[in-house]
């Protein structure tokens, strides 16, 4: 074997080294900070410690429960259905080489932040089943990759953001249980070309949401002719009462009349 091929042979070995036995920075600040701002009342994360955050991966295998990595890197994080409390770190944009983040089936609080959209590779996004307050960051539309994005059963507020229709590869989206105001953004359910359309299933549960494609009863806005309706009928209900009213009055007035012309005819002398 020659030197040079000796030599290549050394270097790749060292980059493997290196690779499983040293955590990227920016990793074990995101593993750091998410682990501060959780509360894990079951104790299901007991090994996220210091020591594994400074080398959470060994190649494609993690020693992290809830993670799994990819060439040394956090890939995924699932952390679904651990009863776990807190909120969601804005630190969590520090872990660049995730593709997927599902913290479903919790009790988390807080709002979701707009930091996520430094995560350019996510692909998937589940927060559903949680407490989240606020508002839908607009920033998502970053994440060009973003294919699923599933925050169903919260209490979130506001209104959709227009932006979001943009996203190319969006073909699962979920908001439906929230406190979600305004109108349905039409960017998300009159997408051109092949982009997927999104049904009513996927807005239910919002009581100020209205417009496509909810069935009109549940469409919150009223229309101008539905305002002009409402308008004509009170002043007809009006007018019907004001001269209902006025003809009662014209009967009494005609009995009362009557009977004073009585009273006088009666006391008047016969001639």
């Amino acid at each position: 074997m020659g030197l040079w091929t000796r030599h290549h042979l050394l270097l790749l070995l060292l980059s493997l080294l290196v690779c499983t036995c040293f955590s990227d920075p920016s990793d074990e600040l995101c593993l750091t900070h998410l682990s501060e701002s959780l509360l894990d009342p079951t104790k299901s994360l007991q090994n996220w410690t210091k020591t594994t955050f400074s080398n959470p991966c060994s190649g494609f295998t993690s020693y992290l429960q809830g993670a799994t990595c990819n060439n040394g890197r956090i890939y995924k994080l699932s952390l679904s259905n651990l009863s776990l409390r807190g909120s969601i770190s804005p630190f969590l944009a520090n872990c660049t080489n995730l593709q997927a983040l599902d913290l479903s089936s919790n009790a988390l609080t807080g709002p979701i932040p707009p930091d996520l959209q430094y995560l350019v590779n996510l692909a998937v996004l589940n927060l559903s089943s949680n407490q989240l307050t606020g508002q839908i960051p607009p920033q998502l539309t970053l994440c060009a990759y973003l294919n699923v994005i599933d925050l169903h059963d919260n209490l979130l507020t506001g209104q959709i953001p227009q932006q979001l229709g943009i996203l190319a590869r969006l073909s699962a989206f979920d908001v439906s249980n929230n406190k979600l105001s305004g109108s349905i953004p039409t960017s998300l359910v009159n997408r051109s070309g092949n982009l997927p359309r999104f049904n009513a299933t996927s807005f239910d549960g919002n009581k100020d949401l209205y417009g496509y494609p909810l069935p009109p009863l549940k469409n919150k806005g009223l229309s101008v002719m539905a305002i002009v309706g409402i308008g004509l009928g009170s002043g007809f209900a009006s007018l019907v009462l004001s001269f209902t009213g006025v003809c009662i009055w014209l009967k009494v007035t005609e009995h009362k009349m009557a009977l004073e012309e009585g009273k006088i005819n009666h006391l008047m002398p016969d001639y």
